[in-house]
């Protein structure tokens, strides 16, 4: 029907109507390329509220928020004011906070969620969030199991859901000329990767403290294994600092998922492994000083090592030809004129992304998947979970990326997955 036809029809002179509705154009939770797209946030500690927050306020309409402590809340909205003020001239008047998440995502006018919340709650709020018809974006590590990640892919799929995970490293301009100088064979065929950062986790072992009234300790726990509260997992905001609760396998997977879902997701998309992985994980041997190994399909071998003093969360390229070192702090290459080296239109080019935060916008306005899809944070926090099992059962792993499963390792199998607790769950 064209213009003129609609309006002969009287569609548009019932008094009042002077917008065409989202359920109109193409479903009740469409976006069209117009409209300003409505964010709510889960999780407002130290990730959401100083960086996820503030940034996604400057390029959307930030309007709700939900955490189980409440002086967060508060605070969070207060920041969400002020940044967009700045930003827009005038702040939000209608933003809602929530101590309940539940609440936030049965909202039909919000679009997407961004999910700050710690490593256990990740799978069973993004599920959720693609039920509800909401794209999401997820901080890193994306899942805190293998089974909870490939849950997660199962239901943005079934959902039609565009995801982003927070590997922003991917839209930093030297990490993608890395990855493009190695995929395009400029340092030769990859014959080692060393990547640098910090240990696997350890079993909670803190001592019980008065739970602050202001947290719901059982809404924070969530889907987790309960244990008495601790400052370390979630401090008191006048500490400012970032919580410790990634140190615990219970609630994350130590600095190998939390550095490791950056270092080691750097290294799988230069080897263009990001459907993959490693088949061979080999745990330390101290006594001839190897570091924990792993060896790809192709032969390559990858190590989880410092390998500099200068910077604790590194990758090194060792080709047959040269040698890519890259962290947020440094590009060093050998020969040296590859740092500044421009890769031809007609060679191999990554998806090249400026902006994290803008990347996923745009992808909710175009409906295609944006940089950092469900698939590869699966594929990569996948990899680091095995590592902190291999370092954990300290004997070698032998895994399967296609089908996703230790090869005649019944103990490694069962590993895959940990327990939610009722009444959560990551059916899909």
């Amino acid at each position: 029907m064209n213009r003129r036809n609609f309006l002969k029809s009287g569609a548009l002179t019932i008094a009042g109507f002077t917008i065409i509705p989202r359920h109109v154009l193409g479903g009740v939770h469409f976006t069209a390329p117009s409209d300003q797209i409505n964010l709510g946030l889960i999780g407002c500690g130290a990730q959401g509220r100083w960086t996820l927050g503030p940034e996604f306020a400057k390029r959307a309409n930030l309007i709700a928020a939900a955490d189980c402590e409440s002086r967060q809340l508060q605070a969070f909205q207060e920041i969400v004011d002020k940044v967009t003020q700045e930003a827009k001239g005038q702040a939000y008047k209608g933003f809602k906070q929530y101590a309940d998440y539940h609440e936030l995502l049965a909202r039909t006018d919000i679009d997407g969620v961004i999910i700050a919340t710690p490593d256990h709650w990740h799978a069973v709020q993004t599920i959720e969030a693609c039920r509800a018809g909401k794209d999401v974006y997820v901080e890193k590590p994306m899942a805190h199991s293998i089974a909870e990640g490939r849950a997660m892919a199962d239901a943005v799929k079934k959902y039609d859901r565009v995801l982003q995970v927070g590997n922003m490293q991917r839209s930093w301009r030297n990490f993608r000329h890395a990855c493009e100088l190695v995929r395009n064979g400029y340092i030769g065929e990859i014959k080692e990767i060393k990547v640098s950062v910090g240990p696997p986790p350890i079993a909670y072992d803190l001592a019980a403290q008065p739970v602050p009234k202001t947290l719901n300790w059982e809404m924070w726990i969530g889907p987790a294994p309960m244990n008495p509260y601790n400052e370390e997992l979630a401090p008191p905001m006048e500490r400012k600092v970032f919580p410790n609760w990634r140190n615990y396998k219970e609630y994350g997977g130590g600095m190998v998922c939390d550095w490791g879902t950056h270092m080691f997701d750097i290294a799988q998309w230069a080897m263009g492994m990001d459907d993959s992985g490693p088949i061979e994980f080999t745990p330390p041997n101290p006594h001839e000083r190897k570091p924990l190994t792993m060896h790809y399909a192709n032969g390559t071998t990858m190590t989880h090592e410092r390998f500099r003093k200068d910077d604790g969360n590194a990758v090194r390229f060792i080709g047959d030809n040269g040698v890519i070192d890259i962290s947020r702090s440094f590009l060093d290459t050998l020969p040296a004129k590859l740092q500044d080296h421009v890769i031809g239109e007609n060679e191999i080019r990554l998806y090249k992304s400026d902006d994290h935060y803008a990347d996923f916008l745009q992808a909710m306005k175009s409906r295609k998947q944006p940089l950092s899809t469900v698939e590869v944070g699966h594929r990569t926090v996948s990899l680091c979970h095995i590592i902190n099992l291999c370092y954990e059962f300290d004997r070698p792993l032998n895994w399967n990326p296609e089908k996703e499963e230790f090869f005649m390792d019944d103990e490694a199998n069962k590993r895959r997955s940990n327990p939610i607790r009722a009444p959560y769950s990551i059916e899909v």
